[in-house]
């Protein structure tokens, strides 16, 4: 599943089976509303947006979505998060529950602002 080399965001996508691209789609968009000045490219093979460096990336995997907005979007809403499982710059949303957009687009906020003030 999307493991073969792609060069832009839709190819990424489009590996996937309809209702995971669903959400991969959803998940661009909420970034992209939050982060219209952010760049898409391909980043360690995975969907990234880039804003003065890394903003966040994310992927598609077997059993869940794996979000990484950086050790410190995760540090700043651990609290948000607790329910999910989370590492030191990923958090896993499984797909058998409702992916929390709106917590992706509080992240990204913060992410933004982040990138702007380390400009």
């Amino acid at each position: 599943m999307g493991e073969n080399s792609v060069d832009t965001i839709d190819e990424y996508i489009s590996n996937y089976p309809e209702n995971i691209q669903k959400i991969l789609e959803k998940i661009r968009k909420t970034i992209k509303e939050v982060a219209p000045e952010a760049t898409e490219k391909i980043s360690w093979g995975i969907p990234t947006f880039y804003l003065n460096k890394n903003l966040v990336h994310f992927a598609a995997y077997k059993k869940h979505i794996g979000f990484y907005p950086n050790p410190s979007g995760i540090e700043n809403f651990k609290d948000d998060l607790s329910k999910y499982k989370t590492s030191k710059g990923t958090v896993q949303f499984q797909y058998d529950e409702p992916i929390p957009y709106d917590l992706i687009r509080k992240i990204v906020e913060f992410r933004v602002q982040e990138n702007k003030k380390e400009k």
